[in-house]
């Protein structure tokens, strides 16, 4: 017996009852985190994280702009407009942090690989006078000179 036997009986329909309510069709994203690889440098792990959660933004931004957009076309609202035009705002910023996410990596991996170069400048300067100059230009000469 269920609890809305005395409305059908009142109304003279059967209902259904209905186990699970229904929902909208939203294609699920992956909001796990895989094992963090210990093998791994934090950045390489930050950065796929952050470009997972962004990838996650912009889907769900993206489903949501649709809903608001059915909504505003039931509705002609200026309001629902507003909202959803709003949803399209964010979720272009968010594609933005995307490609700035990218640039950034860019940018350290390009510093990380010209600070494993190491560039040796040897200068070497003479104070001291022309004639100086030219004594121990010509002691060192004749130190170089083979012994007869």
């Amino acid at each position: 017996m269920s609890q809305f036997d005395p409305i059908d009986e009142a109304l003279n329909v059967e209902s259904q009852i209905v186990s699970e309510p229904k929902t909208h069709d939203l294609t699920k994203v992956n909001d796990t985190l895989a094992p963090r690889d210990e093998g791994r440098n934090d950045r390489a792990s930050d950065y796929e994280y952050s470009r997972a959660q962004l990838y996650s933004l912009i889907e769900k931004g993206q489903e949501a702009v649709n809903g608001a957009l059915e909504l505003a076309q039931e509705g002609d609202s200026a309001r629902s407009y507003e909202v959803a035009l709003a949803g399209i705002k964010n979720v272009s910023e968010v594609a933005e942090k995307l490609i700035d996410l990218q640039k950034k990596m860019k940018d350290l991996d390009e510093v990380n690989a010209t600070s494993n170069q190491t560039n040796v400048t040897n200068n070497s300067v003479f104070v001291g006078s022309t004639t100086d100059l030219q004594k121990m230009i010509k002691e060192g000469m004749m130190k170089n000179l083979p012994e007869a």
